[in-house]
């Protein structure tokens, strides 16, 4: 007789796991959606892109940094951001560095742009 009662045990704990498992991946689905992105270019103040910069992404909440090095066209991208978090980004190139500027959680934009102008030394 405990056989049957194992069996059926484990039949109804996957049934529970497998009727679960849409809702989770909806759910993650949400969270992701409710992320935020940050992008632009990192520029001389004569509008020129900056390879080779680096950007750096700090989170105001834990402060930990994040870094991106734009290629020839000087993009910057950083995805996965908590809309519930502040953050601070800047552009060094050369021991230049750009004004800092804030990404505020009050922000309720999902895709942000912020071009970085590095005002570089002839």
């Amino acid at each position: 007789m405990r056989p049957i009662w194992i069996a059926s045990s484990a039949v109804l704990v996957l049934l529970a796991l497998a009727a679960s498992a849409p809702a989770a991946r909806a759910q993650d689905e949400r969270d992701a959606s409710q992320l935020r992105t940050v992008h632009g270019t990192v520029m001389d103040k004569n509008e020129n892109p900056i390879p080779s910069s680096v950007v750096y992404l700090r989170n105001m909440s834990n402060n930990t940094v994040r870094t991106y090095i734009p290629g020839t066209d000087g993009v910057y991208r950083f995805t996965g951001l908590d809309p519930n978090v502040d953050f601070q980004i800047h552009a060094e190139y050369k021991h230049e560095k750009s004004t800092k500027r804030t990404i505020s959680s009050f922000d309720s934009r999902r895709d942000i742009e912020i071009n970085l102008t590095i005002p570089l030394k002839n």
